[in-house]
């Protein structure tokens, strides 16, 4: 046989193992509410070439390949047990397995590890409604997230979405909006729109169109509304005061701000701060995008090293509140043309850090500069650290970092020469480290991180949701 028939003949051979595993993967998450992911990549919802491409990513981050004929006997032990609401991370066992040296079959090494999961089912929490304020850039993304996390029906359910009327074919205009997007593509899935009912018809999601100019006049109850969380991601309201209109409403129980919230309210980045979120905190921001990117790092940098001082300059993709063509704008320089200029431009990233981190309070400066691309930006971290290292400990430590600590669901590693900021699109980290940009020298580093502004904030945004909700639901195997 010829090495091009050999080559040809394995790519056909997993072809057909990963068609096999998405009606596996798929059932698991409707039926059980089991999200099936490879190295914290979900495999739900994906097709033949993404699942095979989510196995090759692992050879940026581990020693060798992973191949879905690894992962498919896992999968398949894993479909056969009694699981209650899960992740399960099947790269991981299947690494694992092979590292393995107690002589178990593939069967009982699966039971082992996922002991816990067929023993403390638990039962699904009653679901929770969810309102989107305002469907800009991260409303539409956060329509999509919920959307695609219904899986079994229960959990969180997307009702309605408030936006000011804009005239005529305004129902439709939105629903097109969500199905399609110049930047993340296709929506995954059907949409169409229910002109009587004024509702937007998602996957079979039934999400209602409110229009109103004023929090103060919606009373949610009337919509079959009850109990929800209203996510403003308009930008409007800041403080405690302007985000209690929407608390104040019927049927309404939380408020999530995306944006940094203002005073003394909670600025959360999930990974990080996340664990003083009480019963009582009624109104919370997620923090900026920015924030949620640098923060994750920060975190696993102070805890190994240490940092005395730093600076973080961000170049950052244009945004909506920028102008197309030179014109007035409130803010300096932000008025020249978007797409044909770089703008320097003002951060509270640094300073907003320490409210999630306070060990980092007087330790941070920071700057911005925007660029003529549309989305994925990049925060370079300039930290004079308490200890010396070296690149090849440092790197080590954040890849370890991304596969193994608490915050692996908010740090990426890559490690490719060849990688530019459209890679990165859909990312649903906080950020990715670029271990090949890395510079250490004695106590001085360099960090280049790379972060979707839009989905990887979105997906942070969605993690809050989840914990307030009661679904964020355990992750196996246990690091």
């Amino acid at each position: 046989m010829s090495k091009l028939e050999d080559h040809f003949g394995r790519w056909k051979n997993r072809e057909e193992i990963a068609e096999a595993m998405i009606p596996m993967i798929g059932r698991l998450q409707r039926e059980k509410n089991v999200t099936t992911t490879v190295y914290s990549r979900s495999l739900v919802n994906k097709s033949v070439i993404q699942i095979l491409k989510a196995h090759r990513f692992v050879k940026q981050i581990e020693d060798s390949e992973l191949s879905v004929v690894d992962t498919f006997p896992v999968l398949q032990e894993v479909a056969k047990l009694d699981l209650g609401p899960c992740r399960i991370d099947i790269g991981k066992l299947a690494v694992e397995y092979k590292k393995d040296n107690r002589g178990l079959s593939i069967e009982e090494y699966v039971r082992a590890e996922l002991a816990e999961a067929t023993s403390n089912k638990g039962g699904m929490p009653e679901p929770t409604d969810v309102v989107l304020y305002g469907f800009g850039r991260i409303g539409r993304i956060l329509a999509r997230l919920l959307i695609e996390k219904v899986g079994s029906g229960n959990g969180l359910r997307l009702k309605a979405i408030v936006v000011r009327e804009s005239g005529k074919g305004d129902l439709q205009k939105r629903a097109s909006l969500l199905r399609r997007d110049s930047v993340h593509g296709p929506f995954a899935g059907t949409i169409a729109v229910d002109e009587e009912e004024n509702a937007i018809i998602a996957n079979g999601n039934f999400i209602k169109v409110i229009y109103s100019n004023d929090p103060n006049t919606i009373d949610y109850t009337q919509y079959g509304i009850n109990n929800a969380v209203v996510i403003d991601n308009t930008g409007k309201w800041r403080d405690v005061d302007g985000l209690s209109q929407h608390l104040n409403r019927p049927g309404v129980s939380r408020v999530m701000l995306t944006a940094p919230g203002k005073g003394d309210m909670k600025n959360i980045v999930h990974g990080v701060n996340n664990n003083i979120i009480e019963d009582s905190d009624k109104i919370i921001s997620a923090a900026s995008c920015t924030t949620n990117a640098i923060v994750p790092p920060l975190k696993a940098i102070e805890d190994k090293f240490g940092i005395e001082f730093g600076h973080v300059e961000t170049v950052h993709s244009y945004t909506n509140d920028q102008n197309l063509l030179d014109n007035f704008h409130k803010g300096p320089r932000r008025g020249r043309a978007a797409p044909l200029n770089m703008v320097l431009t003002e951060t509270g990233a640094a300073t907003a850090a320490a409210k999630a981190l306070p060990s980092l309070k007087g330790k941070l400066t920071g700057n911005s500069i925007r660029v003529p691309t549309p989305n994925v930006s990049m925060a370079i971290l300039n930290l004079t650290l308490e200890k010396e290292t070296s690149l090849e400990e440092l790197n080590e430590y954040l890849r370890w970092v991304s596969l193994h600590s608490p915050l692996q669901r908010q740090v990426d590693f890559v490690s490719s020469p060849d990688a530019v900021s459209t890679d990165f699109v859909g990312s649903r980290h906080a950020s990715v480290i670029d271990a090949e940009a890395t510079i250490v020298n004695g106590r001085h580093c360099v960090l280049y991180v790379w972060y979707d502004n839009e989905f990887g904030y979105s997906c942070q945004v969605l993690r809050i949701l989840q914990q307030i909700s009661g679904v964020e639901f355990p992750a196996y195997p246990k690091d």
